[in-house]
C-alpha cells in the first residue's frame, strides 16, 4: 500500500515538474497610439478635415469648452465633434470612424513590427501581446491596418443609438485613468465595466507579471502608465518623431526617472527601438527561465516544509491520538519522505 501511493505520489509530482518546464510565459507591450504608432491626433488626419473644420480652430475651441466649464479634455473635444456633426447635419457612425481609421498614417516599420517582434519573442520561449492604452478615439484605431494585431484597444468611445449613430461618450481615457488599464492588463481582468480589477491579487496569480510589461509612450500624458510599469520593475520607453528630432520631452522623461530608454518612432527590423525591445525580451525570457528552475527546485523544497509542518501536528498529537492514528500519521510522514530526493534528517 505505501509503494503504491508512494509510486502515484512521484507521478503527480513528475508530471508537476514537467508542466513548469513546459510553462509559456507572457509579456505584453502596451503602446499609446496618436505621435507614438501615428505620427499626429488621429482625428487631425481626416476626421476634422471631413466636416470642413480647421483642426488648429476645432482644438483652440475645444479646450476653450473644456477650460470655461471645468471640463476634461477628451470629453470635451467629443462633445465638440457630436456638436459639430449636428450642426453640419451629418451624422457619425461607427462604419464612418472605421473607414477613416484605414487612412491614419503610421510611422516607418508599424505595419509589420508586430509580427517581427512575436516571433523573436516565441523563439525565446515568450509569448507576446500587444495592447493600445490611448486618448483617442476606438473605432479609428479599430479601423486601422494594424488593429487585428491587439488582444485589447483600450480607448476612448462613443456610445451608438440602435442604428449606429454616435450619440454620446461612452468612455473617456486621459493621462490619468489610464493606469487602470495597465492593472487590468496584468490581472486578466480585461473588460472596462469589471471592478474585480481593484481586488488584491498574489503576484503569482497575475496573468502579465508587471515586469514582463512594456509601455510606449511619446509625451508628458503617458507619464502615469510610464512611472507604474517603471515602479514595478517593467520597462518604459519613450519615442520622438525621427523627422522632427524634437528630443526635450524624451531627455527630461529619463532624466526624471520616467521612462528606461528613448528611441525614434522607427519600427524598422534595425531601429533602435527594434534593438531596445529584443533586449527587454531577452531579459524577460531570461528571468522567466530562473523562475521556471526556481518553481522545480519549490517542487521538493515544498514537500520538505509539508513534512516539518506534519511533523510538528504529529509531535503535539501523539500523545493523545489513538494506535491507529498514530499508525495512520507515521505511514504518511513515511511516503512524503520516500518521494523527496536527500538525506533531510
Amino acid at each position: 500500500m505505501v509503494n503504491d501511493n508512494t509510486a502515484n505520489a512521484q507521478e503527480a509530482k513528475e508530471k508537476e515538474i514537467e508542466a513548469i518546464k513546459n510553462r509559456k510565459p507572457r509579456m505584453a507591450i502596451c503602446y499609446d497610439f496618436d505621435k507614438t504608432l501615428s505620427p499626429d491626433d488621429m482625428q487631425t488626419f481626416t476626421l476634422i478635415p471631413s466636416f470642413e473644420i480647421d483642426a488648429a480652430s476645432f482644438w483652440e475651441e475645444s479646450n476653450k469648452l473644456a477650460k470655461d466649464n471645468l471640463m476634461e479634455t477628451n470629453l470635451a473635444w467629443m462633445y465638440q465633434l457630436l456638436h459639430y456633426s449636428k450642426f453640419k447635419r451629418k451624422s457619425i457612425r461607427k462604419e464612418y470612424f472605421r473607414e477613416i481609421g484605414k487612412d491614419v498614417a503610421l510611422y516607418k516599420g508599424v505595419e509589420d513590427w508586430f509580427d517581427r517582434m512575436d516571433k523573436y519573442a516565441e523563439k525565446q520561449g515568450i509569448i507576446l501581446e500587444h495592447y493600445i492604452i490611448s486618448s483617442g478615439l476606438k473605432e479609428i484605431i479599430e479601423g486601422s491596418r494594424i488593429a487585428d494585431k491587439f488582444k485589447r484597444i483600450y480607448a476612448s468611445s462613443y456610445y451608438y443609438t440602435p442604428d449606429g449613430v454616435a450619440e454620446w461618450p461612452a468612455q473617456a481615457v486621459n493621462y490619468t485613468n489610464k493606469t487602470q488599464f495597465i492593472f487590468r492588463i496584468a490581472k486578466g481582468i480585461f473588460e472596462e465595466y469589471d471592478d474585480r480589477v481593484n481586488d488584491s491579487m498574489p503576484e503569482n496569480k497575475l496573468y502579465i507579471p508587471y515586469e514582463n510589461i512594456v509601455y510606449i509612450g511619446d509625451s508628458a500624458t503617458d507619464i502615469p502608465c510610464m512611472r507604474l510599469v517603471k515602479s514595478k520593475g517593467g520597462y518604459s520607453i519613450g519615442v520622438y518623431d525621427p523627422d522632427k528630432n524634437i528630443r526635450k520631452k524624451v531627455y527630461q522623461l529619463f532624466n526624471d526617472g520616467r521612462i528606461n530608454y528613448f528611441a525614434p518612432a522607427d519600427y524598422s527590423s534595425r531601429s533602435e527601438l527594434t534593438k531596445y525591445v529584443k533586449q527587454i525580451i531577452d531579459a524577460v525570457a531570461a528571468r522567466e527561465k530562473m523562475k521556471t528552475e526556481q518553481m522545480v527546485l519549490n517542487v521538493d523544497a515544498a514537500l520538505f516544509n509539508s513534512i516539518k509542518a506534519f511533523e510538528q501536528m504529529y509531535d503535539l498529537t501523539k500523545h493523545q491520538a489513538s494506535k491507529k492514528m498514530k499508525k495512520d500519521m507515521e505511514e504518511t510522514i513515511s511516503e512524503m519522505k520516500a518521494f523527496i530526493p536527500g538525506n533531510i534528517e
